[in-house]
């Protein structure tokens, strides 16, 4: 029988992203409706595979994004879809790459959930990027996110401040500014699907939180105290304002964790 670990390694080995969604939703099915019971110990490799195209570029390297007409919302779609896929990636290697914590069933269960949810958004960016004659590949794309996750492969409380805690925090952050740009430009059809991404962003913040409390109280350390160490490791720099607080409150980010990180 096909374990939950399995399942994420199957996903992670598809380099097509089309394969990538049918078996994300496929396995995502099987765990919800009792076809997967075990989440097993199968590890995942260290890179998931990838397409021929994009062109993976280092951050550094990546051309200057124009903000004007179709070219301008066909860069920012594509930037977007490509963090999607990563996303749907990231959502599973955290359930098979520390299955040693012996986490309790709802947190596999709600990191499945969120790799659903990144596919979904990726096919929405895939259509909105076909609605104006082009598609994921079509330009280069940096590596950024997944080096983040492999500088957070040994330990799941990094994992979980950079990737949700952090990335996705700054969209929590981005996203509405972004839209309302947008929109104020003319743009009707990319805003919408932006909102479905800010909502369920905000749900993928409040898993982060709560499991890096979970595990980080489990190993006997105040929550506050070991995010703030973690972000002093991993951003030295601090966080740039401003932050959504609203949003942030609604996926239970204490205020006085993360403006703590503040750049002064």
């Amino acid at each position: 029988m096909t374990t939950l670990s399995q399942a994420a390694c199957a996903v992670l080995s598809a380099a097509e992203p089309a394969e990538k969604c049918r078996l994300t939703r496929i396995f995502a099915a099987d765990w919800r409706e009792g076809r997967i019971t075990e989440v097993g110990d199968t590890l995942p490799p260290a890179r998931p595979a990838r397409p021929l195209r994009p062109q993976l570029l280092p951050p550094k390297e990546m051309p200057r994004r124009s903000y004007g007409g179709d070219r301008g919302r066909i860069g920012l779609i594509h930037a977007l879809a490509h963090i999607e896929l990563n996303a749907i990636d990231l959502g599973w290697d955290i359930i098979a790459r520390f299955t040693h914590e012996s986490l309790p069933r709802d947190f596999a269960s709600d990191w499945v959930r969120v790799a659903l949810d990144e596919v979904e958004h990726f096919e929405m960016l895939e259509r909105l990027l076909a609605s104006l004659g082009a598609a994921y590949g079509d330009l280069p794309a940096h590596d950024g996110l997944w080096q983040a996750a492999e500088k957070t492969a040994d330990d799941i409380l990094a994992r979980l401040v950079v990737v949700p805690m952090t990335l996705e925090a700054r969209g929590v952050d981005t996203t509405p500014p972004t839209m309302d740009k947008l929109a104020k430009n003319g743009d009707a059809l990319t805003p919408p699907a932006l909102d479905v991404i800010y909502h369920d962003e905000i749900r993928h913040v409040a898993a982060g939180v709560r499991w890096f409390t979970f595990v980080a109280e489990r190993r006997g350390l105040d929550p506050r105290a070991a995010y703030l160490q973690y972000m002093a490791q991993h951003y030295p720099a601090g966080l740039k304002p401003p932050f959504n607080h609203e949003g942030r409150a609604q996926a239970a980010f204490p205020r006085d964790w993360y403006e703590e990180m503040a750049r002064r």
